[in-house]
């Protein structure tokens, strides 16, 4: 096929709807995004893996990015894509292909916008992050990667949500004695041990916090508690993971010294191991940024902050103020009904048609 990326930005995700690009699969996409672009003659075009990356030099005072994925979860019996009066049916029409097609039909329609800018459409993002294309830019490629302001074509329901929370894992396992269920009292169960953590996240209270006009609501949870051996066995093993969201005032180290200091009487003895086994930082808003403030100017003043972690804090950490703005919403993402009003990627492209015009 030879993608129109010109076209209407609906029928245009629709078209890369039908184009499957589960993650590690994104050579067909990444093709034909690569040879659009290549097409429009104004644009320096790089590939490096399914990555394609697009810039103008301009010489413009300002440079701003639009950043999307190409991959998607596995197809669950939801590709080709189909319409049904305002709504486009099929897998990545909110995660996010909405998002990708607004900017490609922005790139291919705007000829002269107020901005110098760089597209980055990437590999991987719905797996681990050792594979997640971005990654390979910032250590291969790093200065394609410069920008005043970044936006993140993921879902958010047509407003700018700003920044993201950030999010550290952490396991707290628990030793005993294995006995025979009939005489406990010659074992030490491991799994009770866990009874005064679990206490102490039942009675947490989580902050509320206000960054920038944006509210974030942290969370510390139990996603997973396992121990055991056989039904008439005293175990001797268990653990427990939680999971803290916390908000984008916080370092990782803050965040691991919190969650340190709430569990601080189950685990004052040392009898319970505690281990950070995944953390992910966190994006300030960036709002008071010039470009930024500009695109919350163009957006009619509507933002909120972003709720999860997204990939906002990877240039947060090079210093680009990022926001999250694309059509769709995110509670239909990696649903098998997954689905976009075909109204909101009008609106969002006109938001940004209107931002980058200055």
């Amino acid at each position: 096929m030879t993608l129109d990326i010109a076209s209407d930005p609906i029928d245009l995700t629709a078209a890369l709807v039908d184009i499957p690009s589960v993650s590690h699969d994104e050579e067909t996409i990444a093709n034909e995004v690569e040879a659009a672009l290549r097409a429009l003659g104004r644009f320096e075009v790089l590939r490096v893996g399914n990555n394609v990356l697009a810039r103008t030099n301009r010489g413009l005072p300002q440079r701003v990015m639009l950043a999307g994925h190409l991959d998607t979860v596995p197809i669950a019996d939801n590709v080709p894509s189909r319409r049904e009066g305002g709504i486009l049916h099929g897998c990545g029409t909110v995660d996010m292909k909405s998002g990708d097609a607004v900017f490609l039909h922005l790139a291919a329609t705007m000829a002269d916008p107020a901005f110098d800018l760089t597209l980055v459409f990437y590999e991987c993002e719905e797996i681990a992050s050792q594979f997640n294309g971005l990654g390979r830019i910032e250590r291969e490629l790093p200065d394609w990667l410069a920008a005043d302001v970044a936006i993140l074509g993921e879902p958010s329901g047509g407003l700018i949500e700003a920044g993201c929370q950030g999010t550290i894992r952490v396991r707290i396992t628990a030793s005993g004695v294995r006995a025979h269920s009939a005489r406990s009292w010659l074992g030490v169960n491991a799994i009770h041990k866990l009874g005064p953590v679990l206490t102490a996240l039942q009675a947490y209270v989580a902050r509320a916090v206000d960054i920038d006009g944006c509210e974030y609501r942290e969370g510390l949870s139990t996603v997973r508690i396992e121990g055991g051996v056989a039904g008439n066995v005293v175990p001797d093993e268990a653990f427990v993971d939680v999971n803290f969201r916390f908000a984008p005032d916080r370092t990782v180290d803050d965040a691991v010294a919190h969650v340190r200091e709430v569990l601080a009487g189950p685990i004052a003895d040392g009898d319970l191991g505690f281990e950070v086994t995944d953390a992910a930082p966190g994006a300030l808003p960036g709002l008071g940024a010039p470009a930024a403030a500009k695109l919350v100017a163009a957006a009619g003043g509507r933002f909120r902050a972003k709720y999860g972690w997204t990939d906002v804090s990877r240039f947060a950490a090079l210093g680009i103020p990022a926001v999250n703005f694309g059509p769709g919403d995110p509670n239909y993402a990696h649903k098998r009904d997954e689905q976009v009003e075909t109204a909101q990627i009008t609106e969002v492209a006109a938001v940004l048609r209107a931002f980058l015009a200055g």
